[in-house]
Order: C-alpha cells, then structure tokens, then sequence
C-alpha cells in the first residue's frame, strides 16, 4: 500500500476491489485502512504540527545559545533565547508533517527542559556552592510577573 505524503491520523486510504467477495456472483467490495501513527522516540504528532523536548544546559538557557534541533527532514540550528526558562515553547515553522498542496505544512514546536548537570563530585558541589553564594536568587519568590 503506499501512503501518500502528508497523510494525517485518522484518515482512511480506500483500496478499491480489494475487499471481501460480494454475495453471489458480485463484485469485491472495497477495503479501507485507517492510518495510526506509532508513537515516535522524539517527536509527538498533533494534527499536522509536531512537539518536541529540548534539553539544555543552564547556561544555555540563561545566556543564550544556538543549538541543534533534529527534524524530519534533517537537523536546523535554532537560538534559544536569553532568559529562557525551563517549559518554555518555541516554533520552527514548516518544519511539521508536509501538508497535502496547495496546503501547508505543519510547525515543530520546541519546549525547552533545563537540565542541572549532577553534583556528583568536589569540583561540581564547589560550582554550585559559589553560585549560592554569588547570585542572589529564590525560586520560590513571588515576583510582579508571576502574581
């Protein structure tokens, strides 16, 4: 069977005369298959848009960086923003599932997961130690922006 690009879940493919017998000497009925996507290791599929998790450093997330995203069609290099947070979503346009003409293609959308490296030896619980110290900062302080 081949499956046209940009199909989407849900949708049927009709395979004409090749369903069961008719009753008496009737003709084949057709055969319909309804397409299901099998979950994908990286990408989730909503509609003709795709989500996807980046995991980034700290540092990555709050001075900025360009990073290497995988799509479909190969990797693109997308900047995270500075003064991103963990959860926030970012789009790449047209890089979804390709949209049947003259219909458009889907977007990647791109959440990003801020990643703590471990503190698993003296040099690392130092870093973080000194950070402590240095910035003044509380996650759980109500700012302005949050209430």
């Amino acid at each position: 069977v081949g499956i046209p690009k940009g199909i989407r879940a849900g949708q049927q493919l009709r395979l004409a005369g090749q369903g069961s017998a008719g009753f008496g000497d009737g003709p084949r009925g057709d055969l319909y298959l309804e397409v299901a996507f099998a979950p994908h290791a990286l990408w989730r599929v909503d509609g003709r848009d795709l989500y996807f998790t980046l995991r980034v450093a700290p540092w990555e997330a709050a001075l900025g960086a360009s990073v290497k995203v995988p799509t479909p069609d190969g990797t693109v290099e997308m900047t995270v923003p500075a003064g991103s947070q963990s959860g926030r979503k970012l789009r790449i346009r047209g890089r979804g599932i390709p949209g049947v003409l003259p219909g458009p293609p889907g977007d990647l959308y791109v959440t990003l997961q801020v990643v703590l490296p471990p503190a698993g030896d003296d040099k690392a619980r130092a870093a973080y130690q000194r950070m402590a110290q240095d910035l003044a900062f509380d996650p759980r302080a109500i700012t302005g922006a949050d209430a």
